[in-house]
């Protein structure tokens, strides 16, 4: 690693803990969700949170916006809302001489963060009017394309599918997440701690810790972490461990999982696990971090089969045993 690199990480991960002190001000506890949240974003990818309503998802989208200096956007999604209402829409104007012409009308997506609420209430065509967007982050109305703002993320939240009046995501637009997270309800020091910082006179305030310019920078640094190849096979080993048609697959992988995560899975990890280590103040990622990535990467990239969901099988638990099992073959070669 040569000794700019070394330095350039160091300061980034000094500003990455200012970030975190100053999105503590607002979000208690948590700590794994705005890690994992800040993962995603240094990595340049979008975030999927998955929680009943209430536990803070929305407001720690909006404390990120701030901290990380970046112009953002809100859409309530519902099953009434359309494609229009989040990409814009051509208008005819009339000009003062009488003549008449189209202008484009940006939506809500032209934004650097946005946070995409609760959208598994929208209709399946409305869910899919992001997916040009979150991959190759521009979009496409009356036959033009329109470049989004840079840097471009999506943070959404996501209802519990039993909930009524969901939709399930399809699986297209899932693999686009680069990490699901979980948001669990708190503990109770932790829930104490909530209602007294919130029901007060005033509430605490976010401030800007980074600007659009050196996040893109951190991103590009991040890129530039070296990833030792114990850490690049144990990816691939995960990876590909998880595709029931893999002959080396586990078997509860082969009986239970209808199909597994592609290269973009792996791709993410990558990305991930050099966040991770940025975020923890290392200089390179281990194989711990692939394991703890497990579960937030290849979740929403993996279905288990009709029969299985009839037996209980919970599939995070097929994902932490397959975890387990590579890493241990890993270690022992």
């Amino acid at each position: 690693m040569s000794d700019d690199l070394l330095d350039e990480i160091e300061a980034l991960g000094a500003r990455l803990t200012d970030a975190r002190t100053a999105i503590a001000t607002r979000i208690i506890g948590q700590d794994r969700v705005v890690e994992l949240s800040l993962a995603a974003m240094l990595s340049g990818g979008h975030a999927l949170l998955l929680g009943l309503p209430g536990l803070g998802k929305t407001r720690l989208v909006e404390t990120l916006a701030t901290v990380m200096g970046l112009s953002g956007n809100r859409i309530q999604f519902t099953p009434d809302l359309m494609p229009s209402d989040i990409l814009g829409s051509e208008v005819l104007e009339t000009a003062p001489d009488g003549s008449r012409a189209f202008r484009y009308v940006e939506g809500p997506i032209f934004a650097q963060l946005l946070m995409a609420d609760e959208i598994n209430r929208a209709s399946p065509r409305t869910q899919s009017a992001l997916l040009q967007a979150m991959q190759e982050r521009e979009v496409t109305v009356a036959g033009q394309t329109r470049k989004l703002p840079a840097p471009f993320h999506v943070l959404a939240t996501q209802n519990p599918i039993e909930q009524e009046g969901t939709y399930p995501l399809p699986e297209a637009q899932l693999d686009r997440f680069l990490v699901k997270i979980d948001v669990d309800y708190p503990d109770r020091e932790t829930e104490r701690a909530i209602v007294l910082a919130t029901t007060g006179g005033a509430e605490a305030e976010a401030r800007a810790v980074f600007d659009p310019e050196s996040m893109m920078a951190a991103q590009a640094v991040v890129r530039r972490m070296p990833v030792g190849n114990g850490v690049v096979d144990l990816i691939l080993d995960l990876v590909r461990a998880c595709r029931p048609d893999n002959p080396d697959a586990p078997d509860s992988v082969r009986k239970h999982v209808a199909w597994g995560p592609g290269p973009r899975a792996a791709q993410a990890l990558m990305l991930l696990v050099r966040a991770q280590a940025l975020l923890e103040g290392r200089l390179a990622p281990d194989q711990s971090d692939v394991t703890r990535l497990a579960r937030p990467v290849l979740g929403h990239r993996m279905a288990l089969s009709f029969a299985a969901r009839a037996e209980g099988v919970m599939l995070e638990n097929v994902i932490d045993e397959v975890a387990a099992r590579v890493g241990r073959v890993e270690q022992a070669a």
